[in-house]
């Protein structure tokens, strides 16, 4: 088995493996497993919308549907899956993330991937009871070799400058505003503004479904 062969059946979802790291489900780092994390490629979003679960008018169409393709791709790998939104307590996916050596923290406190750039949307993740091997980390991180930074600067509301973090009251109150339809249904302004991201692509509608989930 490699990450090859598991990049092949996550394909037809429109998932992709971001990264992998060897280790234990326990986290000790003595025995032979590899979690492989999935995340929505450019195609994902074509797959979610023509499957069942967003059409059923049932809550949490998108991690239900993550749920049932990982969980098929799980099984026929004999590994098991391991998803975000499990929880409490939830498992650890942003040090598991920094620890496969493609994601970074940006400038402005969030994650950023070596392909995805900002528009991260890590949908689960594979334990695989079998020692994968996996690339060399990528390094340095890419931010460091933007001297432009957009992404620091793009927040209409400063959202992000203070604490490099969102202040997640201050970002809804734009959204309820007219000039913040503009992040509500183009997606995060920040996000958009990372030169990765802009290479790696997103539809509107899903970036405008991603936000109608974090406004709430």
């Amino acid at each position: 088995m490699t990450l090859e062969d598991i990049s092949h059946l996550a394909a037809p979802f429109g998932l992709f493996v971001m990264g992998a790291r060897h280790g234990t489900r326990s986290d000790i780092e003595d025995a032979g497993e590899t979690l492989v994390l999935l995340g929505a490629g450019q195609e994902c979003w074509a797959h979610f919308t023509s499957a069942a679960e967003y059409h059923d008018t049932r809550p949490n169409p998108l991690d239900r549907w993550s749920k049932r393709v990982i969980g098929e791709i799980a099984q026929t790998l004999g590994g098991a899956a391991v998803f975000p939104s499990d929880g409490p307590p939830y498992a650890p996916f942003i040090r598991w993330s920094l620890e496969t050596g493609r994601f970074f923290q940006s400038p402005t406190g969030m994650m950023i991937h070596d392909d995805a750039g900002l528009m991260i949307s890590i949908r689960g993740a594979l334990w695989i009871d079998v020692v994968l091997d996996i690339p060399a980390a990528v390094a340095p991180s890419p931010c460091d070799s933007c001297s432009d930074q957009p992404c620091t600067t793009a927040c209409p509301v400063d959202a992000l400058a203070a604490t490099h973090a969102y202040d997640v009251p201050v970002c809804k109150s734009y959204l309820e505003t007219d000039p913040g339809q503009d992040c509500m249904m183009q997606g995060c302004r920040v996000r958009r503004a990372c030169p990765v991201s802009q290479r790696f692509g997103r539809a509107p509608a899903q970036s405008a479904f991603h936000m109608a989930a974090f406004k709430g």
